[in-house]
């Protein structure tokens, strides 16, 4: 089973070198947190990733991460997509540094999957070797730890997560509820690389078989 990918897309970033202090103060920065480097995507999990990544290349942290209701197809403007994320670090060469990584992960290092001819159904099963500070806090674990992060819409989600509990030695560290902001569903698995990798695999190929015989029993 070989699935053709589906690459995200950067529609618009910014660096604001040096931040407001009125907005500082709405996005809770600490005193050192001088300078932002903002960004949108039109897919959030793959956002998501990215950001986890720019954690570990530059000294910065993540401020926001927010996806958008029912996605980028119902998004409020052209260069909104589906998913605003925004780090904060002590200048802008840091900030720099980590939209550089988050460029990288978002033009090949992460992406969804398609199960269908039309790229309309989808699925997002990636394998995080080592976490940065970001998913490290969402899943409760500690730093450089390995992470299944697991999507899929509601049924097919819920279906392949326990597939991939199944099949491999992995704690189910976050869960997304379906339906969530975008009307995915899915989560995050901690546990071994190995046993993330297999976890991502049976959840890949549960949610395949739904793909492909969406009402047996």
């Amino acid at each position: 089973m070989k699935l053709e990918p589906i690459y995200a897309e950067v529609l618009s970033t910014r660096v604001i070198p040096n931040v407001d202090p009125q907005l500082s103060e709405k996005l809770n920065l600490s005193t050192s947190q001088n300078s932002l480097g903002l960004f949108t995507v039109t897919m959030d999990d793959v956002g998501v990733t990215a950001l986890d990544e720019a954690t570990k290349k530059a000294a910065v942290d993540v401020v926001y991460a927010r996806s958008f209701y029912a996605g980028a197809d119902h998004a409020s403007g052209p260069l909104s997509g589906e998913f605003l994320g925004i780090v904060a670090g002590p200048d802008p060469d840091e900030v720099k540094s980590a939209m550089e990584a988050i460029h990288q992960v978002i033009d090949g290092g992460a992406y969804f999957e398609a199960l269908n001819e039309e790229k309309t159904h989808s699925l997002f099963a990636h394998v995080v070797s080592s976490t940065g500070s970001f998913l490290s806090k969402e899943a409760g674990i500690p730093e450089g730890q390995a992470l299944a992060y697991v999507i899929a819409p509601p049924l097919e989600a819920t279906y392949g997560l326990d597939a991939a509990l199944k099949a491999s030695d992995v704690e189910l560290a976050c869960f997304y509820g379906p339906p969530t902001e975008t009307n995915f569903g899915g989560g995050l698995l901690a546990g071994s690389q190995s046993s993330c990798m297999a976890a991502a695999d049976a959840f890949r190929q549960a949610v395949w078989e739904i793909a492909n015989q969406p009402k047996r029993t």
